[in-house]
C-alpha cells in the first residue's frame, strides 16, 4: 500500500461516500484512508495525516466545501483537492479554483474517468468534466484582458493548452497530439516556466485571460 495514492473523501450523503470509498478501495494503487461527512469531522480527524488526494463535495453541512478547500491547503499544502458537484455552478466553480481546488468533477462522472481524475490530480494535473470546463472557459474569457502578451509559446504548446482548456486529459492530448505522454510532461513543464505558474488550472486560466487561447 505504500505506493498507493491515498484518497479521502468529504462527503455528507453517505451510500455516495460509501460508494466512492468502495470503488477506491477496490483499485490496485488506490487506497481510501478515510470517509467523513463534513469539512469540521475531517479535520479533526485527519489530524496530521496528509493524504494525496482529497475528493471534496461542494455542497455540505456546515462549512461549505468551497469554502473548505483553503483550509486543507493552508494545513495540508500538499493536498490535492478535487470539487465533486451535482451541476455545474459557475460561481461555486469559480469560488473553489480560487481557494486551491486542482479539478472539478460532476458526481455523475463514471468510475474509470474518477479514478483517472484522482491519478491525473495527484501526478499534477488538474482533471475537470467536459461541462465544469467550458464554464471555466466562460468565466475567463469574461475576464480576459483586451491586450495579449507575448509568452513565446511554440505552436506545439499552444495547442496542448487549448486541449486542456477544453477538458483534455494528458494523455488524450498525447494522443490528439500524436506525441508521447513523457512529450506532453516536458511540454507542461515548460509551459509552466514561461508563463510562471505552477499547476494546469493556472496556466489554462491565465492563457485564456492573456487570449493566448480561446
Amino acid at each position: 500500500m505504500d505506493d498507493s495514492i491515498k484518497v479521502v473523501v468529504v462527503e455528507d450523503d453517505r451510500m455516495t461516500r460509501d460508494g466512492l470509498g468502495l470503488i477506491i478501495n477496490s483499485t490496485p494503487g488506490y487506497n481510501c484512508v478515510g470517509t467523513f461527512s463534513s469539512v469540521e469531522e475531517a479535520l479533526r480527524r485527519l489530524g496530521a495525516q496528509t493524504p494525496d488526494v482529497m475528493l471534496l463535495d461542494i455542497h455540505l453541512p456546515g462549512m461549505l466545501g468551497s469554502e473548505g478547500v483553503r483550509v486543507f491547503k493552508e494545513k495540508y499544502p500538499s493536498l490535492q483537492v478535487l470539487m465533486l458537484t451535482i451541476y455545474a455552478e459557475q460561481e461555486k466553480i469559480f469560488e473553489s479554483i480560487c481557494n486551491g481546488a486542482c479539478g472539478y468533477l460532476l458526481k455523475k462522472t463514471p468510475p474509470v474517468k474518477l479514478l483517472e481524475a484522482i491519478r491525473e490530480a495527484h501526478d499534477g494535473g488538474s482533471p475537470m468534466s467536459p461541462e465544469i470546463a467550458r464554464k471555466v472557459i466562460t468565466l475567463f474569457r469574461q475576464a480576459a484582458p483586451l491586450e495579449q502578451a507575448d509568452y513565446q509559446l511554440t505552436p506545439q504548446e499552444t495547442r496542448l493548452l487549448k486541449l486542456l482548456a477544453d477538458g483534455y486529459s494528458y494523455q488524450s492530448s498525447a494522443a490528439q497530439l500524436n506525441i508521447s505522454i513523457n512529450t506532453v510532461r516536458n511540454y507542461i513543464r515548460s509551459i509552466y516556466e514561461k508563463l510562471h505558474v505552477n499547476s494546469k488550472s493556472e496556466a489554462v486560466s491565465k492563457a485564456l485571460r492573456n487570449r493566448l487561447i480561446s
